[in-house]
């Protein structure tokens, strides 16, 4: 190897001294695309010789504590660079066909790297001969495709190669990222010196499609006019949402409940209620012809059977348990589609627990419903015992009080409600908070 890169070395500098202002356009893109195949190809003998250096394990021996870091000190780069260069290395190793691609100047690293992620994604189940199809149709796909779009090609390269398991796996992809994205949602506001606040956070895809729905017609031209106050002073926002994490879900004795959310979630979640309520007050201007709105279609048997997403007009998905939680206390158009999307009929919107049914509900639960929350019923959203998509009628004997977080905890957790012999709601805790399962219920709103 040592003679062919001797002499692949000279060629480049011959390359490197040769003119290129002589050559035609023509002449020009075909060098240019010469020069990044074997750019590329010479990556992959690269990432041959980076795999077996770190199989013999010769930086330890030298002393680093890794062979990212050993790269970074021998070749001086970046870190990232480093570590990205040994996870590829290490992943064509499991993947011959990607690797021959390389080097053959099939594809390019970016879409090796592509390519050795979306293999890493497939289940367990897929099994050796699924993978290998996966493999050999996103290389083919690479031949058309750059990196991005590979990408999404990727994350549904099981519709492709194995239809009959993409569905499960990606309800079950989807459930996990839902999840993992709800529990790292933050919002940090940041002073500087200069009299200005930086603004950062994460929030999962329904908290996002909530904000955007009410902030996206405050941000055209024109939208916010300076002579008319358009939300509440800041003195009535902190006084009204004071965040006190007195009381939510987890606890272990229905009376003393402990807030374990962090500072930051607690702003995430402030901001999206802020959101929320000023979408429920109808007081935003039209976007579009249409009040702002958040708007979730799912299929109606696969929302009864809890197998459908949700699908969000920004093209979003969301948890089928996520769907029926928001369909909740949702305005509710019934539409027919035809095969091709075309809509056929559209119903009228029925709203649920509003009116005198919403204040029925008010005056018996007095608030969130859950033990030990003290949430006031503004904070609440009206919630079917028996989900209205199973059959489950609108009225009192079926409805209960719950604040947010505890709705959340009804449609995701282990907790059970149902009304009591004086018709109130009560819960039954989940094994692991109480083993016995006795019904609680809350005692906040009852005292005088």
């Amino acid at each position: 190897m040592r003679t062919a890169l001797t002499q692949a070395e000279l060629a480049v500098a011959a390359c490197t001294d040769a003119p290129v202002w002589p050559l035609a356009d023509a002449e020009l893109i075909t060098a240019l695309d010469a020069t990044r195949g074997l750019r590329e190809r010479l990556m992959a003998v690269e990432l041959s010789l980076v795999r077996e250096l770190d199989a013999r394990a010769l930086p330890a021996a030298h002393g680093a504590s890794s062979t990212a870091v050993w790269l970074r000190e021998h070749w001086r780069i970046g870190i990232r660079g480093a570590k990205q260069t040994v996870h590829l290395a290490r992943a064509l190793d499991r993947l011959p066909a990607t690797a021959d691609a390389l080097a053959a100047g099939t594809v390019n690293t970016e879409q090796a790297a592509v390519i050795a992620e979306a293999l890493a994604e497939l289940p367990a189940v897929a099994g050796l001969e699924i993978a290998e199809k996966a493999e050999a149709a996103l290389i083919g796909f690479a031949a058309q495709f750059e990196p991005s779009v590979l990408r999404r090609f990727g994350e549904r390269i099981l519709t492709h190669v194995a239809p009959d398991l993409a569905e499960e796996h990606e309800r079950e992809a989807l459930a996990e990222h839902e999840e993992r994205a709800h529990a790292a949602r933050t919002l940090t506001l940041t002073p500087d010196r200069s009299g200005r606040v930086r603004l950062t956070g994460w929030l999962d895809t329904e908290a996002a499609a909530i904000v955007t729905a009410a902030l996206d017609p405050l941000t055209r031209p024109g939208a916010l006019d300076p002579t008319r106050a358009v939300l509440p002073t800041s003195a009535a926002i902190t006084g009204d949402l004071s965040v006190d994490g007195s009381v939510h879900a987890g606890a272990r004795s229905p009376g003393h409940v402990r807030d374990l959310r962090t500072a930051g979630q607690r702003r995430a979640d402030a901001l999206t209620e802020i959101c929320r309520r000023v979408l429920a007050s109808g007081e935003l201007p039209d976007n579009g012809g249409d009040r702002p709105q958040l708007v979730v279609t799912v299929d109606y048997d696969d929302l009864a059977r809890r197998t459908g997403a949700g699908l969000l007009d920004n093209g979003a998905t969301l948890t089928p348990d996520t769907a029926r939680r928001i369909a909740c206390d949702a305005q509710v158009i019934p539409a027919v589609l035809g095969g091709d999307g075309q809509l056929l009929d559209l119903g009228r919107t029925r709203r649920l627990f509003t009116g005198a049914l919403r204040r029925a509900l008010v005056l018996r639960d007095r608030g969130c419903a859950f033990p030990g929350c003290d949430r006031p019923p503004r904070w609440c959203q009206g919630h079917h015992i028996r989900h209205w998509a199973d059959g489950g009628p609108t009225d009192l004997d079926n409805a209960v009080l719950l604040c947010g977080h505890h709705h959340r905890v009804i449609h995701h957790e282990d907790w059970r409600v149902r009304l009591g012999h004086d018709r109130r709601p009560e819960f039954i805790p989940p094994s692991y908070v109480d083993a016995a399962r006795h019904p609680c219920r809350n005692t906040f709103h009852l005292r005088p």
